[in-house]
């Protein structure tokens, strides 16, 4: 029903070692025209993320060449001071935002959206159980999953919610969807059974909205009436 980051992700993953320099680095995220990549170290487990980002800012704060005429020399920037030697060359280790933000195969790409969103970042590397990679899922991975028909949304929420996980009757209840919206309607026997229609719904790849139209024929959530 609901897919998972592995069935998504690209796992074929171009990659960075820790020692990595500057240009392989540049060189790298031109050849595969991307925006940033993992670094592993030896035991290919992920120990940060380079990004065009990371490297465009370490270049903007290396001292500039252009001569100016000063009466006075004003204090070297804050950035300056930490800037590497001349001849350094920087690596990937000193580039890289760490620790990585990353995900495994088997959680949904709906929580790996979320992970997204929450961190600001545009690829998650995908790790196993031992955190050793075995993909990257991008923005873009992800949203292919949204950009699902309504028709298949629909058929999904008739076989997956309402006949398998809640065991409905074939018409018992209708679900229409439009622009992703999904519209439950008709009798559930239990008032308890509207709230689990409508989270499964949502779970559903694709749904951005659920409207409810159910009804029920017994209300299990009041308590029994006791009589004298």
């Amino acid at each position: 029903m609901a897919r998972t980051v592995g069935e998504v992700m690209t796992s074929e993953v171009v990659e960075a070692r820790r020692e990595t320099s500057f240009k392989d680095l540049a060189r790298l995220l031109d050849r595969h025209r991307i925006s940033g990549l993992p670094v592993v170290d030896h035991d290919d487990k992920v120990v940060g993320v380079v990004s065009e980002t990371d490297l465009v800012r370490r270049q903007a704060a290396q001292p500039g060449h252009v001569r100016v005429r000063r009466l006075r020399t004003p204090a070297p920037p804050r950035s300056a001071l930490h800037a590497p030697a001349a001849g350094h060359a920087m690596t990937a280790e000193e580039l890289m935002s760490s620790p990585a933000v990353t995900v495994h195969p088997e959680q949904r790409v709906a929580d790996a959206a979320r992970v997204m969103e929450r961190h600001r970042v545009d690829r998650l590397p995908v790790v196993d159980e031992e955190d050793r990679l075995i993909g990257i899922a991008t923005r873009r991975d992800l949203l292919r999953v949204f950009l699902r028909t309504d028709d298949e949304i629909r058929q999904d929420v008739t076989d997956d919610v309402l006949a398998r996980a809640l065991s409905l009757p074939p018409g018992t209840v209708t679900a229409s969807v439009r622009d992703g919206v999904v519209v439950l309607e008709g009798p559930l026997e239990r008032r308890s059974d509207i709230p689990l229609a409508i989270r499964l719904t949502w779970r559903v790849d694709g749904v951005v909205g659920v409207v409810n139209d159910l009804t029920f024929r017994v209300d299990d959530t009041r308590p029994p009436e006791h009589h004298a």
